[in-house]
């Protein structure tokens, strides 16, 4: 597979549950004097930097983009935090951030590595992430969506609020919407708070622009907008054989070309989701293998509990729906 762009979303814990990356640490850096030197790949290792973007490129295909972004923003921070050990103070960068493309593009993923990279660097105390949506947010009538959005930003205190599907906090149709407080209580926080919570907005592309055209006070703090392309054909086909892998099963050879067809029609199809589509289709012949080796006669190996096989594709309505 290709280095270059790696990225699909992993499975999704609990909508609104802080997620912790594990053992993450950052230590504090000590004052040098006007004549020292820094060793600056030293550094990024020591403080935990290669540990975050290497786990992103693990799990993530593809994605160069937005790869690069992250990397020059960590780039920024590691320099920032050494000029600081010089007594060459700057001030703190707004980090609150756009992620915008379509479904199963692995927003999640790069902002749950983006919150360990900052705590790693010291930017987050913790370095959790809340992830809501609307409905976390915004209440339903008068005086119930101030203490929502409260709350949710009192779990989200240091560490990163990630919004899916921000724009759905801005109705401009529905005069007696409550989603424009929440805003004003985002943007209160996102200023006032800015040294211990990062806001990061989710969406759709277009619809991203014209929530920020209506609010120009939240576009004003964003600082960084992010775009995850769609995968293409072989970025597919190499996350479905990364996903594989991890769950001890592979395609036979017949199978592979039949997977590559069956996405080659899918991603023609409404509701396609990129990463979140192939592992549907995944857990489907999945189900489809157990069916089939279950009803088949005689003994069976652990070659036939990893294989799959054609007919596990086949029977799915990407297939018989076209043929007819």
């Amino acid at each position: 597979m290709s280095g270059d762009r790696q990225g699909f979303a992993l499975p999704r814990p609990g909508e609104g549950a802080p997620r912790q990356p594990p053992d993450l640490a950052p230590a504090a850096p000590e004052s040098r004097p006007d004549a020292a030197h820094v060793d600056l790949a030293c550094e990024r290792s020591a403080a935990g930097v290669d540990a975050v973007l290497d786990a992103l490129d693990s799990e993530l295909v593809g994605l160069v983009p937005v790869k690069t972004r992250i990397r020059e923003i960590a780039a920024l921070l590691l320099v920032d935090r050494v000029r600081a050990t010089f007594g060459l103070a700057a001030g703190r960068p707004s980090l609150h951030m756009s992620f915008t493309g379509n479904p199963g593009t692995g927003k999640t993923t790069v902002a749950l590595r983006m919150a360990g990279l900052l705590h790693r660097l010291g930017y987050l105390r913790s370095g959790h992430v809340v992830s809501v949506t609307r409905d976390d947010l915004v209440g339903q009538y008068v005086g119930h969506t101030a203490p929502k959005t409260r709350d949710v930003l009192k779990r989200a205190m240091g560490g990163v609020l990630f919004i899916d599907e921000a724009y759905y906090l801005y109705r401009a149709e529905n005069e007696r919407d409550y989603g424009q407080e929440s805003i004003e209580i985002l943007l209160q926080f996102m200023e006032n708070h800015r040294d211990d919570l990062v806001v990061i907005l989710a969406g759709y592309a277009g619809r991203m622009e014209s929530f920020f055209a209506s609010n120009p006070g939240m576009s004003s703090r964003i600082a960084h907008h992010l775009e995850f392309p769609d995968y293409t054909l072989d970025e597919l086909v190499a996350i479905g054989d990364l996903m594989l892998r991890r769950q001890h099963y592979r395609l036979s050879g017949e199978a592979a070309a039949v997977f590559r067809e069956y996405l080659t029609r899918r991603m023609t199809q409404p509701r396609f989701a990129n990463a979140r589509s192939v592992r549907n289709a995944l857990e489907r012949a999945r189900l489809r293998h157990a069916n089939r080796l279950a009803a088949a006669s005689g003994a069976i190996g652990k070659d036939d509990l990893m294989r799959l096989e054609p007919a596990d594709f086949l029977s799915s309505r990407v297939f018989t729906e076209s043929a007819g």
